[in-house]
């Protein structure tokens, strides 16, 4: 069970794992070790997402998530197993975190009347100064 909130819950059975061998620099170990982890989440149709949650992750995921919502986490900054199997279960639980998190909404306002003027004024000092940078004809 993979605990993501106190209220959202991943079961072992939602998550598919695939060990395979780690991209990049290593030597002979790395062509002869499948230390990278592959996990697969399927977003779409696990029991364990709230609707608006589920919606949020596959935004977040991005070219994570495939187009029929199964969420795939590679991780291979580490030189076992079990560490990589580790970082890639966090970071899903990060990125759920992270969808879990219900955005505020923003209640719109209108500018204070100092923000107003202050803006005004720096529009005239703006324009002062591109009038000086022009060439009046008859003045060389």
């Amino acid at each position: 069970m993979l605990q993501v909130t106190p209220v959202i819950r991943i079961a072992e059975s939602e998550l598919s794992e695939r060990f395979i061998r780690a991209p990049g620099p290593g030597g002979q170990n790395v062509n002869k070790v499948a230390s990278a982890v592959q996990l697969r989440f399927d977003a779409a149709r696990s029991p364990s997402l709230p609707e608006d949650v589920r919606r949020r992750l596959l935004q977040l995921a991005g070219r994570r998530a495939s187009g029929d919502g199964v969420v795939t986490i590679e991780a291979h900054r580490f030189r076992t197993r079990e560490r990589n199997r580790e970082d890639a279960r966090e970071r899903l639980a990060g990125l759920i975190r992270q969808a879990a998190h219900r955005p505020k909404k923003r209640i719109a306002t209108r500018p204070t009347r100092g923000s107003k003027e202050r803006r005004l004024q720096s529009k005239r000092l703006r324009a002062r100064l591109k009038q000086h940078r022009s060439v009046r004809p008859g003045e060389d």
